[in-house]
């Protein structure tokens, strides 16, 4: 596959609008990748037009219609740079930023999750210490939920909507909150370092890596504790579960592999060779898999059943969120 320069527009091709697609944000150039799921290659490149900043994670309508991509910055987590206070909104048809959510001061938004209970969009906010909700019709911020930790970078929440579990990067912590009352439930210590997280398909379980030993906390939701560890090959990252609930995948950097955990035992089964740094992982409805390789600039495609990776996409530098545009 061939991949394709990055123009100073937006690349102009044929396109259905309820096309069912893979979008990747790359911060290496500060892009959005759009990648046709049929033919597994990019089809288009939205650059995020924000001078000497760009965006980390990307999530999509359920509609797969509208994009949204917080501008986190120029830096890294805690670390010295400029501030992100935007959230583009691009419309995927047309593969032009339509809008512009302000949140009127740096606060370095990270990672947006929409709720279609309440059709919400929530993104982290981590120099505010929160979760700021927005409404995606009007585009305006409707509330606010404080986390009760520094560094809540990431996002998962439960499938009806009502809890809302992050993680706390150098605080090494997960906070429960109650998205309906916006409020802090608990902030459990889990490790040194956390980065990602996720929960498992009946909302038992929420998981999220040590970034200083390789194991994977599994936190009750019902107790709001760790219910268990489960040892890895190498330190873990980004985590997902299989389509039909089985089964957790997480990503292993340093050894180029994604894992594969029985939900059952609480044990990895296997290991998969996927590609250089694997970080974050997303898996489609029909579960096939999908994992971004910043170092190759790439995205991974892989069954788990097969145990091996289907397609190598060529996307942009550095690529990193993913988000998956469903269509109809």
């Amino acid at each position: 596959m061939t991949r394709l320069v990055l123009p100073l527009f937006v690349m102009s091709v044929a396109f259905s609008a309820f096309a069912q697609t893979l979008l990747v944000a790359n911060q290496g150039d500060r892009t959005v990748s759009i990648v046709d799921a049929n033919s597994a290659q990019q089809v288009a490149v939205i650059p995020e037009s924000v001078s000497d900043q760009w965006g980390h994670e990307i999530a999509a309508s359920p509609d797969g219609r509208t994009a949204y991509l917080p501008i986190y910055g120029n830096s890294g987590v805690g670390r010295a740079g400029l501030d992100g206070s935007k959230m583009l909104v691009i419309d995927i048809p047309t593969r032009k930023i339509t809008s512009t959510v302000d949140f009127g001061k740096g606060v370095r938004p990270h990672c947006v999750v929409f709720d279609r209970n309440r059709n919400l969009l929530y993104v982290t906010t981590e120099l505010a210490q929160s979760i700021t909700i927005v409404d995606p019709k009007s585009l305006q911020i409707v509330g606010t939920v404080p986390t009760g930790a520094p560094q809540s970078h990431m996002l998962a929440i439960s499938h009806d909507g009502k809890r809302g579990y992050t993680s706390n990067v150098e605080p090494g912590s997960v906070s429960v909150l109650d998205l309906v009352t916006r409020r802090t439930i608990a902030v459990l210590p889990v490790a040194p370092h956390a980065q990602r997280i996720s929960i498992s398909n009946d909302d038992k379980f929420v998981f999220t890596a040590d970034q200083t030993k390789p194991q994977l906390a599994v936190i009750d939701t019902a107790t709001n504790q760790i219910k268990t560890w489960i040892p890895l090959p190498s330190l873990g990252y980004g985590t997902a579960p299989t389509a039909d609930g089985k089964a957790l995948l997480i990503t292993l950097p340093s050894s180029n592999k994604v894992a594969v955990v029985d939900l059952g035992s609480m044990k990895v089964s296997r290991t998969l060779d996927v590609c250089q740094s694997p970080q974050e992982i997303l898996v489609r409805p029909d579960g096939l898999a999908y994992v971004s390789c910043p170092k190759d600039n790439q995205v991974a495609a892989f069954h788990v059943k097969q145990g091996k990776v289907q397609s190598l996409i060529n996307v942009g530098k550095g690529s990193d969120g993913l988000a998956w545009a469903k269509g109809k």
